[in-house]
């Protein structure tokens, strides 16, 4: 019996595991700076940036939350880049030469792992696809909630 709202720990993990080894399989393979020498290490490093990512990230967004804030969240491609970095200097056999590298890679994964989640129905991924409205079209139904009498305020 599948119930939307049981939690199923062990289904997500390896969902969230298999998603982002693939994010980081295709890293690997379009930025050519990024090498790993045996699938062991692949997936030891998913492992460990995934780990970096439930652990470190939370940190490191709050540590920098001014940075996040100036830079309308751009900020954290470097954050991420951060943290793929550190997981190339952590894993031996899985090398992140550098910060381009590794922000380039850190782009490619984030992209992946947004669309893979979404065709999969899987993770908490906030792309959306609907299509638009236009204005001059009235709405396919009415709202039951909306009773057109404006804000109302209860003192």
């Amino acid at each position: 019996m599948n119930e939307p709202l049981q939690k199923r720990p062990w289904r997500d993990f390896i969902h969230r595991f298999l998603v982002s080894t693939f994010a980081v399989l295709i890293a690997v393979n379009l930025v050519e700076d990024i090498t790993f020498k045996s699938w062991e290490q692949l997936l030891l490093a998913s492992l460990v940036l995934g780990g970096l990512n439930a652990f470190v990230r939370p940190l490191l967004l709050l540590g920098c939350l001014p940075l996040l804030i100036l830079s309308l969240g751009l900020f954290l491609l470097v954050i991420n880049a951060a943290l793929l970095w550190l997981t190339g200097e952590l894993v031996d056999g899985f090398e992140v030469p550098g910060f381009w590298p590794a922000f380039w890679g850190a782009l490619v994964i984030s992209i992946v792992t947004l669309i893979t989640n979404k065709i999969t129905g899987g993770g908490d991924s906030k792309l959306n696809f609907q299509r638009a409205r236009p204005a001059d079209e009235p709405p396919t139904r009415p709202r039951i909630d909306d009773d057109d009498d404006g804000p109302v305020i209860d003192v």
